[in-house]
């Protein structure tokens, strides 16, 4: 693989004036979002600028550190880090002190006949912490800004907006082959076998991988699908028209598990009340939270989902035995560190005794976690990835809920999805935690107008009543 041009260097070092005139023209909440959104989507893949002790800075770090920074200089707001649930509280305190107890619990070198994988050291965990902490950037700053039936409508437009602008480039790619990074920054990203599919291409465009690019089409398919709902009689035509286009991106992507998520999905989004669209998405959650346990007590009906797969492809169906042959192997291997896992450098892997060279691969962002960071880190990152979920269903549940909003809902189901993904493919980006952050917020505030509701009600002597709920 090629490195990476000048121009790659140069988008790293321009994109934080471009995050800068964005928080000086438009409102906080979209800022945000295009900060987030358009430093993924534009900005190159596998490039970092490196520093000593510092992180890395790249197309994850930069937009997120940036946001920051224009809050605090820029709008000058403060922010709060802290959850009001004390289990949001707990989980961010583990998701981003759990790296030291995995480096004390790794000291150990990997010695092998012709080759060594060193321990762990307190730097590592130093820079691991520093990795989490700016992670979260996105989650604590859509908790403040995006938090609210509004911010949430404005992310769904942004995913409609950014889905029919990428499609342009996405198009060229399927038609020509995926070159854009190539023509762009220089170099390609991944392997460039694995974009053929089908007699054609799947698009890759800036992002790490085509299957990236596939659940990015999903995200904004099922948002369009949220706007469908809710557009009134004179904008509907236009609105089918979007969906419609969306969908067929998704198709020209060629990956079968998000056009199946989009099956499931559709339903819901279309007909579904919006509570039970919630509490799907909470129990999506729970599902993918279990899912290692299930599968190391082997309650996964492995032999059946790939005889599924083969019933739309035989290769698809080999592709996926493969990954589930070396997640076993993996699993196995994190079972012995089951805590606090393996750590950095490859340590998660299964290596040849004797050249120590690499011998399993790792596609799911479970089994990754699991590997690296063990339970504690598994539940940490996955617990607070599922926590507003959770939180929302509960408000779906409670007797004197605040009124629902049909925008968090859909969200919340786009969210589930990216959960569900998170166990085949390590989709776990950035705007996954914008996503996150701003239904924790609602779900907040839906939690303080609940309990509002019920102090009112005690006030005037309905407490056993039961109020009208009402939809906006």
């Amino acid at each position: 693989m090629a490195s990476p041009n000048l121009i790659a260097y140069l988008m790293l070092l321009v994109w934080p004036m471009v995050c800068w005139q964005l928080w000086k023209r438009l409102d906080p909440a979209r800022a945000l979002i295009w900060t987030i959104l358009g430093g993924y989507l534009i900005m190159p893949p596998l490039t970092a600028i490196n520093f000593p002790i510092i992180p890395d800075l790249d197309k994850t770090s930069i937009p997120n550190l940036m946001a920051l920074v224009c809050v605090l200089y820029l709008v000058k707001d403060k922010i709060s880090f802290w959850p009001e649930s004390p289990m949001g509280r707990g989980l961010i305190l583990v998701y981003i002190l759990s790296p030291f107890l995995t480096v004390l619990s790794n000291g150990d070198p990997m010695v092998f006949a012709l080759n060594t994988v060193q321990g762990m050291r307190i730097y590592d965990s130093v820079a691991a912490v520093a990795n989490q902490a700016i992670a979260l950037l996105p989650f604590f700053l859509a908790r403040r800004y995006l938090g609210t039936p509004e911010g949430a409508k404005a992310l769904l437009l942004a995913l409609v907006a950014a889905g029919l602008a990428y499609s342009v480039p996405m198009l060229i790619e399927a038609r020509f082959s995926p070159q854009i990074n190539v023509w762009v920054y220089g170099f390609f990203q991944h392997d460039f076998f694995q974009t053929i599919r089908q007699g054609g291409y799947r698009p890759v465009v800036f992002l790490p991988h085509g299957l990236w690019v596939a659940f990015f089409a999903l995200m904004c398919l099922l948002a369009a699908l949220v706007r469908l709902r809710d557009a009134t009689a004179e904008q509907r035509p236009r609105a089918l028209v979007v969906a419609l286009y969306l969908g067929f991106m998704l198709l020209v992507c060629k990956s079968v598990g998000p056009m199946v998520y989009a099956m499931g999905l559709l339903p819901l989004l279309l007909l579904a009340p919006w509570r039970l669209q919630v509490l799907v998405a909470a129990a999506l959650a729970v599902i993918v939270i279990g899912y290692p346990a299930l599968r190391g007590a082997h309650l996964v009906p492995l032999d059946w989902i790939v005889e599924l797969a083969s019933g739309f492809s035989a290769d698809r169906a080999g592709s996926l035995q493969f990954r589930i042959d070396n997640e076993e192997l993996l699993l196995a291997r994190a079972q012995e560190r089951a805590l606090f896992g393996w750590g950095g450098y490859g340590r998660a892997f299964l290596h040849d005794p004797v050249t120590g060279q690499i011998t399993t691969i790792a596609d799911g962002a479970w089994v990754i976690v699991l590997g690296t960071y063990g339970w504690l880190g598994y539940i940490a990152e996955f617990g607070l990835t599922a926590l507003p979920l959770f939180l929302l269903g509960r408000e779906a549940l409670a007797l004197h809920a605040a009124a629902f909003n049909r925008y968090s809902a859909g969200l919340a189901l786009i969210l589930a999805a990216n959960m569900v993904d998170l166990l085949p493919n390590a989709t776990h980006i950035p705007f996954t935690w914008l996503i996150a952050g701003a239904l924790l917020g609602e779900a907040e505030r839906m939690r303080r107008a609940r309990l509002g509701l019920q102090r009112e009600h005690l006030r005037l002597g309905l407490h056993g009543g039961k109020p009208k709920r009402t939809v906006i």
